[in-house]
This record gives C-alpha cells, structure tokens and sequence, in this order.
C-alpha cells in the first residue's frame, strides 16, 4: 500500500521542482507519475530532442526519495508531427479528420504514428530506462477516452480488410458467416468490404462487431508495440496503463494481458454525474460517488492485473468535465483511497499535485490549489499515508490478495453487440452488469470480477449478466465448477457471428439450462410488469418488477410445460416464467427492481453455501487478509456489533458519515 501522485514539472518554473518534491515525500507520497502529455517538450522540432529538463526533474524527484512513472508521451503528438503526416488523425463517422487542439488526435491504424510512436518511445526507453528514479512505467495515457477507439480512415479500412482475411481466410466464408444474402450484400472479395459507417439505414451487425473487433485489437497492437521497447530498454520494471472507469470501447483483457498493472482512473463525482443513473440517485450520492461505483471498477481492474492493480488518477476535490461538479464531502478522498486498498490496490496516486492555472483542466482540482497551498484532498491524503503506516506496522498480511466466493463474468463484446442489436434503446449492459454488481456487494459479499474465458474452479457462485455469445466450452466449465451459477436475460441468445442459435437461445448453454427462449420483447423506460415468487402465498401478492426486457421461455422440448424440465420459481403477471432453476443453474427472464434483486441473489447464495450480510445502500464491507474494511458512504453513523474494540486498527466500532474503519477479523 501506497500513496503516488500525478505531477508536470513541464507547467511550473523550475524553481519550485525541489520544494514540490520535498513537499511530496513528506506528505507521504512514494511515486509520482510524470512526462505523459509532454512530447512537444521532449522533441520541439522533428528528431531534436531536448532532455535537459527531463533530466533534471527526475533527478529532483529521485533525490527526495520519490520513485519516478515514466510515461510514453504518444496521448499527445506535436504540431509539427501532424503537420508532417496529415493521416495520423481519426477520421470520425461523418468522415472528416478530427483536428489538432486537445489531445488524444490518433488513429490507431496511421502506419505513420505507428513508425514515429516506435521512435519516441524507443528514444525515451534508451535515455531512461535504466535510471535509478524510474521503478515503473505507464504506456500512453487513458487509451481511447474521447471515442477515439474506432477511425474510419483509409488505413483502417485497409487493415480491417487483412483483419478479417486472417479470421476467414475466404470469402465465402465471411459470406456465410455474415448471412451477406440478406439485401443482397454478398462481396466477392475481401477488397470490396469498407467501414460499416454511413450507410442508408443500419449496418450489417456482424460486420458491425467485426469492426469493434478488429478496432480493439488495434489497441491492444498498439500498446503491446511500446510495452515491447520498454522491456528490451527498461528490463524489470512493471509496465502499466491508467484505463478508464466503466470504459468498454476495446477489450482491456487483451490489452493487460501485455502489461504487469492495470492502472485505472477514478473520478467517482464525474462519473455519477455523467453514467445513466437518475436524478434522484445523482442527488443521493451528489458529493460521495455511489457505493459501488469505484468498488466495481476496483474489482474490474483487480481481475486482469498480475500485479496489484493500481489507482494512477484518484479525484482530489471537483473535476471539470461532468455537465456539474460538486465538491466531495469532506473525508470523501480519505474513503476512496481506503476503498482501494481494500480491494487489493498496491497504489492510490492523485490526480494532481497542483491545480493549473490555465488550459483545459484550469477548473479541476488538485492536492494544492494554484497559489500552491494544501486544499483537502491533500490534508487526506497526509491522513491517509499515516494510516498506511499504522495499518502495515500492525499488520503483516495487509497487502494480501483477495479471496472471494463470489465471481461475476464481465466481457466487453457483450456490450458491443448489445449496443449494435439494442432491441431496446435502453438496453445498456454495462448497467447491468454493475446493478448486479451492486446487489451483491449490498449483501456484503466480495465479488471477483472475470473474463468470460477465466478459471471458475473455487467459487460458490458464478453470476453472469447479459452475455450473449457464450463459448462452447462455457456450460462444461461451469457445470465442473460445482458452483451455483445466475443468468442474466439474453445470454446465449447469439453465436459468435451475430446470427440466432440454430437451437434458440440460450444455445450452447442447453446443456445445462433446459429450457427454450422462444420470443422477447423490450419495454419502455416507463412500462414494468409485476412480478410474484412461487411460494405458495397469494399469487396476487407483487414482490418486485421487470424492467428493460422480458425472455419467454418453456422448457427444453418445445411442449410449452414449463414445470416438466424446470423449476418455475418465479413468474409475470400473465403467468409466464420470470425465474427458473434447473439444479445448481438459474436463469432470469428479465432484469428485476434492484430490491428483488437483491433478495433473489441472497436466497441463491444461501443455497450455494455462502454467507451473506444485509447491508443497504450505504454500507460497505471488504475484507483482505485479516482485515475487515468498513465503509460509510451515508449520512448517519454506523455501529459495528460483535467487534471488540481491541481489534481496530483504524477508526472505532462507531463510524461516522464518510468515515472508515479497519479491524482485525481474527478478533
């Protein structure tokens, strides 16, 4: 556990490098992450470069003990670097390049930056890849913020075509696969297929989640490019890249698979403000962040890095980019940082050491306000580094990993093919995924979060939200696991190719779900239908409802007796099925209020063997090695029960509204 901080000697006068760095390490910062935007600094005229600078400030920051992030500075290519190759820039969906002037102006593809991201990364590894002040580095920055994952450029479209040569080697494959007769769209070579853009009505989706396939490894081509250098030059240094939160734009599995952390970065107000939640849940968590929101990025990050992953931008005070931007109430960053290191975080770095004072970010806060005094987030985070003292002093396994029960399956083509066949405008499975995220963090249980590919072996209970590809070998793995398992609606409902199982969905997944959807329907944000448990109460009696979607299901068979191959546990209104369970395997039809939610997983985890705690809505538990963490995001105090109060390390059985508390489970 550790303290880091973002910081840019390029926009201060040198002069104040020795006190900002002095500043840092007594506030208890141990690394500091710099250089990511600084390209036109580093070479201010095409293949001169300047490292003077760069020289002296890692030696300032390494001579008071701070350990050094290098950064790739490929974000942000140069004036000069445009001017000279034109076709570095995206090519958005109303085919026009998107301009020099911000950051982020590349298109993955550009054969060009490509050549020249291999000369500055590999000129950067040389210089400093050996330093004594350089321990980690980060590759780029936040790829693809700024919907800058997909480019319809000539080089894209040149490349996707060899892409997809190599996934069907004919063309007559790719015919087949597609279902290209359909409006007569057959292709007779792999030469005449462009970018599914700007077409009269909707594109062909498979050619569609082609795209998002082949775009997706693009980055991941990309990244892996400069992690290649960087370990030829810097050999034995951890490389990372900051993710953004709840992002879905390319497969970060792939990517992290080339790297040694998964770095994200957490801005819980801004995301609040800016996800689908509504307005009275924007209002209840105005100043927090919701309870589950950075846990479920956490748990997310912690899933695909092999080492601890890593906070690289934690939100000190208010952000500059939400449509609004509260303050965070007071304690709020000392809670956050907290959050992250008890779901396994190695390091909390903050975003940034002081607030600049002009450009873009001017209005986004840091640990010192411009005229360089120490604003709250800063005064939290000294806190917070004197409590990861006393917390590693007391406690030898507090960096342990996390042990959970509990695995929830999040893949990232799920969400692609769920936003190119909706079916329903508000269909959004990052939503989903995370309400059942957070219906089973309520119930105070740590959750793995794993790719749809991952080992299932240990767990108790598997949850998979919407997942509408499923591998073949997937019911197998899940059925060895021994493991109660949870479907979400329309999972299996699509082969690889777009195309409906031959069987109807849930497809592969037949084996062990008998049952057959035979119609769908989605509903209205303004419409539910009721639903009732089958526990032989009164059937009018309404216990929760369905939103979003509904799956019409009978059993395995086609005979339309439902009870004859499952068991019917609860149903609609009209008498259809709404959950059914057949052995350890349950299925949901439709996607439930969060209450019943929350009351069908704690039912389904007691008959999986796993303990559960009913905590609410702003009350939240981690447990890493033998400590319990203890988080309140609400209003009112909460008082721990059955703790003695010789077991805290941290805070006391009494925690207050933003407060914390850590204790020994052992006692």
């Amino acid at each position: 556990m550790r303290l880091g901080v973002c910081y840019y000697p390029e926009h201060w006068p040198e002069s104040m490098w020795e006190d900002d760095a002095l500043r840092m390490k007594a506030l208890g910062i141990e690394q500091v992450r710099i250089a990511e935007f600084a390209w036109s600094r580093m070479e201010p005229t095409p293949g001169e470069y300047d490292w003077s600078w760069l020289d002296r400030a890692i030696d300032v920051l390494g001579a008071a003990g701070l350990q050094v992030v290098m950064c790739t500075p490929t974000a942000t290519p140069p004036k000069w670097l445009i001017d000279r190759h034109p076709d570095i820039l995206p090519i958005g969906a109303d085919g026009r390049p998107r301009a020099f002037g911000s950051r982020r102006h590349y298109d993955f593809s550009s054969p060009s930056y490509f050549v020249e991201s291999q000369r500055i990364c590999t000129a950067l590894a040389q210089r400093y890849g050996k330093h004594p002040a350089v321990a980690y580095w980060q590759t780029d920055n936040e790829f693809g913020c700024h919907h800058t994952v997909v480019s319809y450029s000539p080089a894209a479209v040149g490349r996707f075509r060899e892409w997809l040569k190599a996934r069907y080697q004919t063309i007559d494959a790719l015919n087949r696969a597609w279902g290209t007769v359909f409006w007569s769209m057959e292709y007779r070579s792999f030469d005449e297929i462009d970018a599914p853009v700007a077409t009269v009505t909707e594109a062909h989706p498979s050619h569609r989640l082609d795209y998002r396939r082949f775009a997706s490894d693009e980055v991941a081509r990309y990244n892996r490019m400069q992690v290649e250098i960087i370990r030829a030059y810097s050999p034995g240094r951890p490389v990372a890249h900051n993710f953004m939160q709840l992002f879905s734009e390319f497969d970060h599995y792939k990517v992290a698979a080339d790297l040694d952390v998964a770095a994200w970065d957490s801005y819980p107000l801004g995301a609040l403000e800016e996800q689908w939640f509504a307005p009275d849940v924007k209002a209840r968590w105005l100043r927090s962040g919701h309870p589950d929101f950075a846990s479920f990025n956490h748990d997310v990050y912690r899933g695909m890095s092999k080492l601890p992953f890593w906070v690289m931008e934690q939100q000190p005070g208010p952000v500059n980019w939400a449509q609004w931007n509260p303050a965070p109430l007071p304690g709020m960053v000392r809670l956050w940082s907290w959050e992250a290191f008890a779901h396994g975080a190695g390091c909390v770095s903050y975003f940034r050491w002081r607030q600049a004072p002009f450009a873009q970010e001017q209005m986004h806060a840091g640990l010192n306000t411009p005229d360089n005094r120490l604003d709250i987030g800063g005064h939290e985070a000294a806190q917070v580094a004197e409590e990861i003292r006393t917390v590693l002093a007391a406690n030898a396994d507090a960096n342990a990993a996390i042990r959970s029960k509990v695995a929830l399956v999040y893949d990232y083509e799920a969400k692609w093919l769920f936003e190119i066949h909706p079916q329903g405008a508000d269909f959004h499975y990052p939503r989903f995924a995370f309400e059942y995220y957070s219906a089973l963090r309520a119930l105070g249980l740590d959750v793995d979060i794993v790719p749809v590919d991952a080992s299932l072996d240990g767990y108790r209970l598997i949850v998979v939200p919407p997942l509408p590809v499923v591998p073949a070998d997937f019911a197998a793995r899940l059925a060895s696991s021994g493991a109660h398992v949870v479907f979400g609606p329309r999972t299996g409902s699509k082969t690889q190719d777009v195309q409906i199982p031959a069987n109807l969905p849930p497809g592969a997944l037949a084996s062990v779900l008998p049952l057959r959807v035979w119609r769908v329907e989605s509903m209205r944000p303004n419409v539910t239908e009721p639903v009732r448990l089958v526990d032989g109460k009164d059937a009018t009696v309404e216990d929760g409802v369905a939103r979003h979607w509904r799956d019409f299901i009978e059993g395995d068979g086609g005979s339309g007796a439902t009870d004859s191959f499952l068991d019917v546990r609860a149903r609609f209104a009209d008498g259809h099925p709404a959950y059914v369970k057949s052995g350890a395997f349950h299925y949901l039809a439709s996607l439930f209020d969060d209450a019943l939610t929350v009351r069908l997983f704690a039912r389904i985890a007691k008959e999986a063997g796993v303990d559960t705690i009913s905590l609410g809505d702003s009350v939240r538990i981690s447990r890493r090695g033998a400590l319990t963490y203890v988080l309140n995001y609400g209003d009112q105090t909460h008082t721990l029960a059955n703790v003695a109060d010789d077991a805290f390390v941290i805070g006391s059985r009494a925690i207050e509204p933003q407060g914390v508390a850590v204790y020994r489970s052992g006692k």
